[in-house]
């Protein structure tokens, strides 16, 4: 499997995401139009949704890097112990 799948699964997940965040923060401010906020009140609460799906998205971006880094080196674990293993086997059978 490459190493690049799951960056790029995220990557197109990441727009989506974004999508939806700006449409809620849009219906949030048509709400809050014609009640007793302000405006700038209603454009202070999209930009701290903004800001804290930003940081969301942030912070997921680097939960999937670690990820991704934790799996190559269990992958490499893997391979280095099946190396020992199959050299093991060869020794045995001479």
């Amino acid at each position: 499997m490459s190493e690049e799948k799951p960056m790029r699964a995220w990557g197109r997940r990441v727009p989506a995401l974004l999508v939806a965040l700006s449409i809620a923060g849009a219906g949030l401010a048509w709400a809050g139009c014609g009640g007793d906020d302000s405006t700038g009140e209603a454009q202070k609460r999209i930009e701290k949704g903004a800001e804290e799906a930003k940081q969301g998205i942030e912070k997921g971006r680097d939960e999937a890097q670690k990820g991704i880094e934790k799996g190559k080196k269990e992958a490499e674990k893997g391979i280095e112990e099946g190396k020992a293993e199959a050299q093991k086997r060869i020794e045995e059978a001479e």
